[in-house]
């Protein structure tokens, strides 16, 4: 035994948890959180208000509820994933009923002091239920196709009331999400490729489809594969938004315009600035250099993700650990490629960096199960009995 380990193993039952924190993640966590600062910073022209100081504190918020999640055994976290997955479920359907509005979509309930999206809080649940399930599930029955079917079902259920308000991109989320942790659980790799042969004859009738009766997708929605198909052909209409984003992108340039010099930003001909674009505000203020930077640190968080899912020897710890981590990459990925005109245009915030409450907050979370993983994992003889206590 180390003297580090010695004395963790000393100190009083609380205090020994929060040494055995991930630190590391918690640093990282925390300094693409204050990048994110720096920039809605500088979108609000230099001033705190009103994105800078908000998002300060929901960070501060989240904070302490990744250690308040961290600090309570994983197994804990395993037995209420199914009352926290169908609380999940219901406050979708009560989006459906006394949901608020906004932009033309109705996926947030208010809650006077704050605007709750469930469809936030399922992208976490939803890796939990189905952590839970393949803990619970013999490894012997994981590919067998009754047993494949449920966790199906448990994805698809939230999908389907997510399309509904609408929000494909979240519901693509989710179900991306939900297929990753399916395939961790060691899914037979036959039923992905079955999907993604469904999924190329679905977007084939996707396609097919615009303009007739049988019309899959909703109007706005074909916009945005046509803008993303062809951005230039509307560059002041549809393809506005994709546009402009390509223009701050490259006028970065290898280190940027510097702190607060975006013109595209500054001069507001960036739309959504502050929340789904903000990846080329900050591209504009620190170029390459900068953007290269954000994406090494969303890395590190990911490889952290991995590294406790890899040292864990519970089975819900590890599923969960790797379904946070890729859930993580999924939230990076889809933003960047979005705002560099890889993907449609789908509604996607930036983790950590786009303002906004419940995204942040429920990162965190996930953020405090990987923690309560790595915490509560035996270290050596014994220790992780001490720790269960």
């Amino acid at each position: 035994m180390s003297y580090l380990e010695y004395n963790v193993a000393r100190t009083p039952s609380g205090l020994r948890k929060v040494l055995a924190m991930n630190w590391a993640l918690t640093i990282t966590v925390a300094a693409v959180a204050a990048l994110g600062l720096l920039v809605l910073y500088s979108v609000a022209g230099g001033s705190m208000r009103p994105w800078a100081e908000a998002q300060m504190q929901r960070f501060a918020l989240g904070l302490a509820a990744m250690f308040a999640v961290a600090m309570i055994p994983i197994w804990f976290w395993r037995n209420v994933s199914a009352l926290f997955y169908a609380l999940g479920l219901i406050l979708l359907v009560l989006v459906e009923v006394i949901g608020s509005s906004g932009g033309g979509a109705q996926r947030w309930i208010d809650l006077g002091f704050m605007r709750l999206q469930p469809s936030e809080l399922m992208k976490v649940t939803l890796v939990m239920m189905l952590a839970a399930y393949y803990d619970w599930l013999p490894p012997s029955k994981v590919s067998r196709p009754q047993w494949v079917l449920v966790p199906v079902l448990l994805i698809l259920l939230p999908v389907a009331l997510v399309v509904q308000q609408p929000d494909l991109g979240t519901s693509l989320l989710l179900l991306m999400g939900g297929g990753a942790v399916m395939f961790i659980a060691g899914v037979h790799w036959a039923y992905f490729a079955t999907v993604v042969a469904a999924g190329v004859g679905l977007v084939t009738a996707v396609l097919k489809s615009k303009g007739t009766d049988w019309q899959i997708l909703q109007d706005y929605q074909y916009r945005r594969i046509d803008t993303f198909l062809n951005p230039e052909n509307d560059p002041l209409g549809a393809g506005y938004h994709i546009t402009q984003s390509k223009i701050a992108l490259g006028s970065g340039g290898l280190t940027g315009r510097g702190f607060m010099q975006g013109t595209q930003a500054r001069l507001n001909f960036l739309p959504e600035k502050h929340t789904d674009f903000i990846f080329t505000t900050l591209a504009e203020d620190f170029g390459f250099a900068g953007s290269l930077s954000l994406l090494a640190l969303y890395v590190l968080i990911v490889a952290f993700c991995v590294w406790t899912a890899l040292k864990t020897k519970d089975r819900f710890a590890s599923i969960v650990s790797l379904g946070v981590g890729v859930t993580f990459f999924l939230f990076f990925a889809v933003n960047m490629a979005m705002v560099m005109g890889l993907a449609p245009v789908v509604g996607v915030p930036l983790p950590l960096v786009s303002y906004g409450g419940s995204a942040l907050l429920v990162l965190m979370v996930a953020f405090g199960l990987v923690q309560s993983a790595h915490v509560h994992r035996p270290r050596l003889p014994g220790e992780g009995q001490l720790l269960r206590r």
